[in-house]
């Protein structure tokens, strides 16, 4: 059924790739579009996204041999803390479609895998270079952009701050925004797609309401992430959802000349994926570096700082480009010898080079379990997620490592170059937000808010109370892409009224490879 207002188009507020995916799919729905980015420039937080995105059944992991299923993803996303399968399934049932669609409309290479924290299959996808955020945001920003130029079938506002839900008779029919002193209204259903509110530490803010313990640490949020989307939906009478569970990240990168700086920035998982080890200040292992994020942050509070995410020669070479790019912000320290780093670190070089035997060690005995007929005999200790472990500083833990990237020997540590990062805990993720349904409508108490629709991180109920590795990139997808198709159904009608009206002849648009 068509709205009750005219509407011409729907309004996206946000332009990261929530936003930039829901526009896109508008498009390709046959409607218009106009999106409302807060900021000077589109992106937001999921432009600096480094994980990459999950997906399950897709063609990098049919190249590679991984067997995995929708159904295995959906449990390990639910494993993580989700109350609500519905969730999990729409996320994981459309992952591998929605991956191909990036691929195949936008031209992105995914062709890349790895296996993040609390996934029990390699299914995090990027490409061979870049962030994958920034990557994949900007690919869809600039298909957006190119249909602005050409036609009025999109347009982008910046520095357009979205202050007001407009409501007639219950139901949403637009929004008012300020930009330049100015107030101004635009008409018609509205998707947000404004990110958490990770970004605001003052004391009216929903962290200094319901995190108050986490406002001494730094972020990794964009300055523009400080929930207004949350506060005007909840004025039109939205419900929320675990909006306690802010997310914390163990690695955030310590700028050496900055150490207290409230803004960082997150180091890639793909640093620790590749063989990157946590060292505490004494020069000692103390955790999983791939066991599930809140694991590795219970054992960094009981540990001495400074904390050191290290990378030998091996595990650099599989993540150079992160590697080199950090290093040049002055966020990562290359050293030629482990004798240099030893030194720098004030520990003796002879414990640094116990601590790399017996890692080594225990990679090869986890390599032994996993490579013989027979059954041999089980590790002392806890694996994570199951199974024995022969990992002491991490099975000690109860998370014992069974993954091992690129362990090097002992005997190697002395002359083997290094990239280093100090470390840090930063918040990372509001995975409350919003209370949403399966069709990403915003709802009250008693039924869905006609007109309101949400994605991203400003939608609650999609992770629980961790969300896991890639999944954040992957939840703009594949709830961008609902909330479009929900918006464009209730705005322009099914079936005789709605009718896509045809992009100029000058704009390829969403052409295959």
């Amino acid at each position: 059924m068509a709205a009750v207002f005219p509407a011409s188009h729907v309004i996206v507020v946000g332009g990261g790739l929530a936003g930039m995916v829901a526009a896109n799919q508008v498009l390709e729905c046959g409607g218009r579009v106009v999106i409302l980015e807060k900021s000077a420039f589109c992106g937001g937080n999921s432009s600096k996204g480094t994980a990459g995105i999950s997906g399950s059944s897709t063609p990098a992991q049919k190249s590679a041999r991984v067997q995995d299923s929708p159904d295995s993803f959906i449990e390990d996303t639910i494993r993580a803390g989700v109350t609500n399968s519905e969730y999990a399934s729409v996320l994981c049932m459309n992952s591998g479609p929605d991956l191909n669609w990036l691929m195949d409309k936008f031209d992105l290479d995914l062709s890349l895998l790895s296996k993040s924290d609390g996934h029990s299959q390699p299914r995090t996808h990027r490409g061979k270079e870049r962030f994958p955020g920034m990557t994949i945001t900007y690919a869809l920003t600039q298909m957006v952009e190119k249909i602005a130029e050409v036609s009025d079938r999109a347009r982008i506002i910046t520095k357009a701050e979205v202050g007001r839900l407009l409501v007639r008779q219950g139901s949403v029919i637009g929004c008012e925004y300020r930009k330049a002193g100015k107030v101004s209204k635009e008409y018609g259903p509205v998707i947000l797609a404004t990110g958490g509110f990770g970004a605001d530490f003052s004391s009216t803010s929903l962290l200094s309401r319901l995190r108050p313990d986490l406002l001494h640490l730094p972020t990794i949020s964009v300055e523009q992430n400080t929930g207004d989307a949350v506060k005007m939906s909840e004025a039109v009478g939205a419900k929320t959802v675990d909006l306690e569970w802010v997310q914390v990240h163990p690695t955030g990168l310590v700028d050496p000349e900055q150490p207290d700086a409230k803004v960082k920035i997150l180091a890639a998982e793909v640093l620790r994926s590749a063989g990157g080890i946590l060292l505490n200040a004494q020069g000692e292992r103390f955790c999983n570096e791939m066991g599930p994020l809140d694991h590795i942050l219970s054992e960094m509070w009981k540990t001495p700082a400074p904390l050191w995410l290290c990378l030998n020669a091996a595990a650099s070479r599989e993540a150079l480009w992160h590697c080199k790019l950090y290093a040049r912000r002055g966020l990562m320290r290359h050293y030629a010898t482990g004798r240099d780093l030893a030194k720098d670190m004030g520990v003796p070089l002879q414990r640094l080079v116990d601590v790399h035997e017996a890692h080594a060690q225990a990679a090869q005995e986890s390599t032994k379990l996993r490579g013989e007929a027979s059954e041999p005999p089980p590790g002392p200790w806890p694996g994570y997620p199951s199974g024995r472990s022969w990992d002491e500083p991490s099975g000690r833990t109860g998370y014992g490592k069974l993954d091992f990237s690129n362990a090097l020997p002992g005997s190697a540590f002395v002359d083997e170059p290094f990239y280093v990062a100090m470390v840090t805990p930063v918040i990372h993720y509001c995975a409350g937000g919003l209370q949403i349904s399966p069709r990403a409508e915003v709802l009250r108490e008693d039924a869905a808010v006609p007109g309101l629709y949400a994605a991203g991180e400003v939608a609650g109920g999609v992770h629980g109370r961790r969300c896991l590795g890639g999944n954040a990139l992957l939840d703009c997808v594949v709830f961008g892409r609902v909330a479009a198709k929900s918006a464009c159904q209730y705005a322009f009608g099914e079936d005789d009224e709605f009718r896509p009206c045809p992009l100029p002849a000058s704009a390829t648009f969403l052409s295959s490879r």
